[in-house]
């Protein structure tokens, strides 16, 4: 069973529409006890990370996540959430991950947010999460802020800066971008994370 964590900030539509093709049983909820029996959880997330971590705290999920030994997925802003803090409001986030999520830079005649395809790149190419995802294939991103590139980073983008868009350490991975709205590069990714 895959439990998409419903942190009150997210749009789960789509990702839910995108883990339905894969004939997969999916729950939403906000349960701690279902959501560590789940095989594998998805953390999906708009907004912002102040405004998402007081819903976790709000649930009483913020040590449930960081807890979780089974596969864990961040989607966008729930992938910047795993990091130690983000400078969008100063907050302090769930520390599964080390560093920092910035703001991108705008000073470099790029408009923020970022919002549209762009390429991946630098592919960890046996990791279990990009398998069978080539080098420089595009998908979609909507975001303002993102992670720096670190020893968690599996492939990078760039947009004025080069910046994480795939994440892993331990149980724990992040898409900065949108792998429901991705095509088919976005369900391979899906299907590689069901298939951990």
């Amino acid at each position: 069973m895959i439990v998409v964590v419903d942190s009150g900030v997210a749009n789960l539509t789509s990702v839910l529409a995108a883990l339905h093709r894969f004939n997969v049983d999916v729950v939403v909820t906000s349960d701690a006890e279902k959501i560590k029996q789940a095989d594998r959880v998805i953390l999906p997330g708009v907004g912002s990370a102040g405004a998402a971590m007081a819903k976790l705290k709000e649930r009483n999920l913020v040590d449930v996540l960081r807890g979780l030994t089974q596969p864990v997925l961040g989607i966008c802003l729930g992938m910047q959430l795993l990091f130690t803090n983000s400078e969008e409001g100063d907050v302090g986030c769930l520390g599964i991950i080390p560093g920092t999520v910035s703001k991108l830079p705008e000073n470099c005649g790029l408009p923020v947010p970022h919002m549209g395809w762009n390429q991946i790149m630098g592919n960890v190419p046996d990791h279990p999460l990009m398998r069978e995802v080539e080098d420089g294939s595009y998908v979609y991103f909507v975001h303002s802020y993102a992670a720096q590139v670190s020893d968690a980073t599996i492939a990078v983008a760039e947009y004025g800066t080069k910046f994480s868009a795939t994440v892993g350490m331990r149980n724990f991975f992040g898409c900065q971008f949108h792998p429901e709205r991705s095509s088919s590069v976005g369900s391979k990714i899906l299907r590689n994370f069901i298939g951990m």
